[in-house]
């Protein structure tokens, strides 16, 4: 690339005439182009200016314009952002032409020499593209400029070089500064994120009177991320080219691509666009497309690189904390969704699914996974928390309410640098007057061809991608996993089964937090017997055992008794408690006790709240019996405990040497307890342990 610099000299006589030529003909596109060559001699066109008659021979404009931008480029350091987008626009509509005419194709697309000078001029372009920062961002222009630019520069490879992406590819693994060319390019669109970004914090409520222009602005930039990012997951889609990113220290160890991800990730629109579904459209499509390059990075050594460093490693960390939020965004209104989905008017991308397919990833390695299970438990007890219709008809079936959408853009660099370009010469600085439009363009979707995942594909990788993260959180590997992670994503599951669902209003009867430890008993049971059929397609014998186990361990650690049962072994274990420690019931529910029923299988804490108290009361007064909500193990159960028993305590002499007390506690409780095959004994807080006789 170094020797372009010293050529430059040698076609400073053309210089102006090609100045000349870029500034009147990248206004022609490619069939307008064609029609003048059909009408000259020699391939030499007439264009007039100021009133003269200027000539043009376009085969050598073909041949010299790379070089000549590179020329450009490397005196004013880039700085005119305009004439670099004709000069582009200019060589998109030679690159068009050059199929349908013999000379400029031999020139354009067979001449090496021409081919080494595309290759350095849309690397230097996007040297320079990457490395503007905020204080190039004043000029209301420039994001306009810079995203049509970057857009354009990675879509002449394809034109010129090759259209095929594994040919390309080679050219570019060929390429000396290859590894230069993957830096600048995610480093110039990160730049364009940015600038979208700061584009849409700007916009609030004040900018109504502008929404219409102001929102064309927000979709051209949108569009031209969008087609930023889809060439460069073209790129990493290819193994090749994905394996040399690995290697890349930049990109994966000092978080490149991270970095990328988690500024898109965190886009978010103004609540006074959210009725603009293109906009909306368009950033859920950057999105899902990011998540995807990411997916194509999906490697051992890939997240051995991140982890090798803290940096990357924070971002990483930050990536799944926002791959997370999706998926709870996604799943909280999912049956809000089932008559109404986000694809229907726009394609929004794979975002669910490459969001599903990532957090399988992350589960899996070993780097990630305490703290990726530290976040996403809480997400996966509320998902199995469903109702079962509901669980049932979204996770162990085909016919899905909901899909995804995606779309593969068909970029048109010359409408998209028109439109840039009107932009810039209608003169204003303000983001908020309408520009002078040269050529309206269409800002309504790009056009593209859909790429939709078949319902029942859709379906079923979704499925599967949960079973995975369940199988991958349960996995334990005796020589690689340390002892206490062996019953740790249980256990974490089990906690989160305790707490009480945030869908449920804090006065909600207790029986719902009951059904609500039922529920995901069922759903998680309908779930492994459902995995099995998608073997070996989709899953593989180890991931539906894992999840077999893991069921069965939650099995034993949330009891199928009844209610009734429960509330019999409680109510005696209460009754004793209040009769030896000479405390009436209430008073020892005040205190929020921790009971732990202790067996031979290990024990079952018990904790008894104020909030629980304080809804026994109240519903004692109006009825004969009270409801405290009382957790015992991993299983809330609700306990009547009914008014006569409390009636009977106070009648009841609570002194040791009594003759009723010894009466009740040998003779009366075991014969009304309900049997249990577990000899259980009571413990306060955790250190004061006394017998409890059931028998």
């Amino acid at each position: 690339m170094a020797r372009c610099a010293e050529e430059p000299g040698a076609y400073a006589d053309q210089s102006i005439n090609l100045v000349l030529a870029v500034e009147e003909l990248n206004g022609l596109s490619s069939l307008e182009l064609g029609k003048l060559l059909k009408e000259s001699e020699n391939s030499v066109v007439h264009i007039s200016k100021d009133g003269s008659l200027v000539q043009i021979d376009v085969e050598k404009l073909a041949s010299s314009l790379p070089l000549h931008l590179i020329a450009v480029l490397l005196s004013n350091g880039g700085g005119d952002l305009i004439y670099f987008l004709r000069g582009m626009r200019l060589l998109h509509s030679l690159s068009d032409l050059a199929s349908r005419h013999v000379r400029l194709e031999q020139i354009l697309l067979e001449e090496v020499k021409v081919t080494e000078q595309v290759l350095d001029l849309v690397f230097y372009l996007l040297l320079v593209l990457a490395s503007y920062g905020q204080e190039n961002s004043v000029a209301a222009a420039v994001p306009f400029l810079h995203s049509t630019l970057v857009a354009c520069s990675l879509h002449l490879l394809s034109m010129l070089i090759s259209s095929q992406w594994q040919d390309l590819i080679q050219v570019l693994l060929a390429h000396p500064k290859v590894d230069v060319f993957m830096d600048v390019a995610f480093d110039a669109v990160h730049v364009d994120i940015r600038f979208l970004s700061a584009k849409l914090s700007a916009l609030n409520n004040d900018v109504l009177t502008y929404k219409a222009p102001t929102e064309k602005i927000v979709k051209h930039i949108c569009y031209q991320c969008e087609a930023s990012l889809q060439f460069i997951l073209s790129l990493c889609q290819q193994k090749i080219f994905r394996d040399r990113i690995l290697s890349n220290k930049e990109l994966c160890r000092n978080g490149g691509i991270l970095s990328l991800a988690r500024k898109i990730l965190n886009l978010n629109v103004p609540q006074c666009f959210r009725d603009s579904s293109d906009i909306m459209a368009a950033i859920s499509r950057q999105k899902s497309k990011v998540l995807s390059i990411l997916c194509e990075a999906e490697n051992v050594s890939y997240l051995d690189e991140v982890a090798g460093s803290q940096k990357s490693m924070d971002l990483a960390k930050s990536v799944v904390l926002e791959i997370l939020d999706l998926l709870k965004a996604a799943f909280g209104s999912e049956a809000k969704q089932s008559t109404h989905f986000l694809g229907k008017t726009d394609p929004k991308g794979l975002v669910i699914l490459n969001s599903m397919r990532l957090a399988d990833i992350f589960s899996d390695d070993s780097n990630f996974r305490s703290f990726f299970m530290a976040n996403i438990t809480k997400v996966l007890a509320e998902i199995l928390a469903m109702p079962h219709e509901e669980f049932c008809s979204s996770w162990c079936s085909t016919d899905v309410p909901m899909t995804e959408e995606d779309v593969i853009l068909e970029y048109d660099p010359f409408a998209a640098s028109g439109t840039a370009l009107s932009f810039s010469i209608g003169g204003s600085d303000s983001p908020f007057e309408e520009p002078i439009l040269l050529s309206e363009p269409n800002f309504a979707c790009p056009p593209g061809s859909l790429s939709s995942v078949p319902p029942i594909s859709y379906a079923q990788q979704r499925i599967s991608y949960l079973v995975k993260i369940i199988a991958n959180l349960h996995c334990f590997v005796p020589n690689i996993c340390e002892e206490e992670e062996k019953y740790l994503f249980l256990n974490k599951f089990l906690e989160c089964v305790h707490a009480v669902s945030p869908n449920l209003p804090s006065d909600a009867p207790v029986n719902d937090d009951l059904q609500r430890a039922a529920t995901i008993r069922k759903n998680l049971g309908s779930l492994s017997d459902y995995a099995v059929s998608l073997i070996p397609n989709l899953l593989n014998d180890e991931d539906v055992q894992l999840l077999s186990d893991f069921y069965k361990q939650l099995l034993q650690s949330i009891p199928s008794s009844s209610v009734e049962d429960y509330a019999h072994i409680i109510c005696h274990f209460c009754m004793f408690y209040n009769i030896i420690s000479k405390l009436e019931l209430s008073q020892t529910l005040e205190r929020g006790g921790k009971f732990l029923l202790r067996g031979k299988d290990g024990g079952r804490t018990v904790h008894c709240g104020r909030g629980n108290v304080q809804h026994a009361r109240t519903t004692a007064s109006s009825s004969s019996s009270s409801s405290l909500l009382v957790s015992s193990g991993s299983f809330p159960v609700s306990v009547l405990c009914v008014s006569w028993w409390e009636q009977g305590l106070k009648k009841v002499p609570v002194g040791w040497g009594s003759a009723p007390t010894w009466i009740l506690v040998f003779f009366v409780l075991p014969l009304l307890s309900f049997p249990v095959s577990t000899p259980l004994s009571l413990v306060e807080d955790e250190e004061r342990r006394v017998p409890l006789p059931i028998g």
